[in-house]
């Protein structure tokens, strides 16, 4: 009886563990650009049909210039019916020659002002800020005008210019771009206690998914904090264009790891709900 018992314990440890069904639910891309390269090789129906493809409800876009989110935009409210929903952002670069001088710049917050009088913007970014860069007046004044309009941030920053854009105006809502790359989960932990309107965008995010599966670190993670992450593509060039159904693929790989109702909120409910899209 006892070798029989053994037998079947030895059994079942042997026996393939069923994969997780991957993720079926709508998806929020919450950082997404259509730069100007991308605008003639991935025309707008092209990149309206690759959302439908992949399940992707609603996108919050932004782009150099910020004409591609304008046709984003105007592409969505001409199919209202489609239930696809563009949640654009004002982008901080008119051109390449922004992207290291913006923060210092009084002419791209007057930019990002005179653009939100078209009524639709739900927010500002994504851009690059480092370190002491964050403290300048420009930054500042974007900070305090995000604040005012009721405008939510998207940086992609590293941890000392998130605490600075933070003390700015603690009334700021920030998405933070790729979640830092790699800063351990215990400095998020403290992070996210600090700053309840901190969300982190989980593109670029390797350690998240070890082997194809997800990291049982993370799964924890998103576990205990499931209203805090949002998924990104980050077609930052057109390769990343091409690979998309491989990105949003993976995530729901994942995601299907999680319980469903955190799964759900990663994927869709948190963007939604910070956006006001039923």
């Amino acid at each position: 009886m006892k070798a029989a018992r053994s037998l079947a314990a030895a059994l079942a440890l042997a026996a393939p563990v069923a994969a997780s069904a991957a993720w079926e639910g709508p998806i929020f891309d919450a950082h997404l650009h259509y730069n100007v390269e991308a605008v003639e090789r991935f025309p707008v129906g092209t990149v309206m049909e690759l959302f439908a493809k992949n399940g992707v409800k609603a996108i919050l876009a932004n782009s150099r210039p910020n004409d591609g989110t304008r046709a984003l935009f105007e592409a969505a409210r001409k199919a209202p019916r489609s239930g696809f929903a563009v949640v654009p952002f004002i982008r901080v670069y008119r051109d390449r020659a922004d992207y290291g001088t913006w923060h210092a710049n009084p002419d791209i917050a007057a930019m990002i002002e005179d653009e939100h009088r078209r009524g639709y913007y739900r927010g500002v970014g994504e851009f690059h800020l480092f370190g002491r860069d964050a403290a300048h007046p420009v930054v500042k004044r974007i900070v305090d005008f995000a604040v005012a309009k009721g405008l939510v941030l998207h940086a992609h920053c590293d941890e000392e210019a998130l605490e600075i854009l933070f003390s700015h105006n603690p009334k700021a809502r920030v998405i933070w771009a790729h979640t830092g790359f790699s800063t351990p989960l215990a400095r998020l932990e403290e992070l996210l206690a600090r700053y309840p309107q901190l969300w982190g965008e989980l593109s670029y995010r390797g350690d998240v998914a070890a082997d194809g599966g997800l990291s049982r670190e993370w799964k924890a993670f998103f576990t205990k904090h499931p209203r805090r992450f949002l998924l990104g593509s980050d077609t930052w060039v057109n390769e990343r264009w091409q690979s998309y159904p491989a990105t949003m693929g993976g995530y729901r790989k994942w995601l299907g790891e999680l319980p469903p109702d955190v799964a759900a909120r990663i994927a869709w409910k948190n963007g939604a709900e910070l956006f006001g899209l039923e």
